[in-house]
């Protein structure tokens, strides 16, 4: 006789904090640094970067994503969005363009290694991509805005490795607004009642690991 397959429904509840800016002053200034583009990709992002997010990474926001260095924060920093714009007024937009961190990367003194579709996307016209994209680094400015994914809600994927009772692995898409979650508590629901996975929890770029047993008590 074949085992019971029964069907769990996962409720999720984050922890949410506040990112300051680089000055708690102005929380919304714009930052100096510089930007580079990756070399050798399509002009989308990149399939393997280190948040983990496969497939999606390279297509999230339209393919604006980019690696970061400091702001990847051990992983804390991937699915954050930045506004960045190159600072040549000859050949850069005062909007420049809204990122995404999908990978971890540094370059020549760079906060960010772009894609090449979002580092295009910082120039006036297709004419003065042309002119930028040759020079591989730029000088730049940025600060952290809001995500926003319209008729899109937070999304939990369960990776394929969670195959053992006591491991499980998952990612987050479509993180709105521009908080960081710092912690996730999962709970098996079953008819009234729920039990709470309360395990050690590792991060590794956006990708979660739980691992433990199952709580005694209940969750309401």
């Amino acid at each position: 006789m074949a085992p019971l397959q029964v069907l769990s429904v996962f409720v999720a509840s984050f922890i949410f904090m506040q990112t300051l800016g680089n000055s708690q002053t102005c929380p919304d200034c714009f930052v100096h640094s510089r930007a580079a583009h990756y070399p050798n990709s399509e002009e989308k992002g990149t399939e393997t970067g280190s948040c983990e997010f496969g497939t999606f990474g390279a297509t999230i926001n339209g393919g604006d994503v980019s690696a970061a260095s400091e702001l990847y924060r051990n992983g804390l920093g991937c699915g954050a969005c930045y506004q960045v714009r190159c600072t040549n007024s000859n050949y850069c937009s005062d909007k420049g363009v809204t990122i995404v961190v999908t990978d971890q990367g540094a370059g020549d003194r760079t906060d960010f290694i772009l894609s090449q579709r979002a580092f295009a996307r910082m120039a006036q016209t297709t004419d003065a991509a042309a002119s930028i994209l040759p020079l591989g680094v730029v000088d730049i400015e940025y600060r952290r805005v809001s995500c926003s994914y319209p008729d899109k809600n937070i999304t939990i994927k369960i990776e394929e490795r969670s195959n053992n009772p006591h491991y499980l692995a998952f990612v987050i898409w479509y993180q709105q607004g521009k908080r960081d979650i710092t912690a996730v508590q999962l709970c098996e629901t079953q008819n009234l009642y729920a039990s709470c996975w309360t395990g050690h929890m590792e991060q590794f770029g956006l990708l979660l690991h739980l691992q433990g047993d199952l709580c005694k008590s209940e969750c309401y």
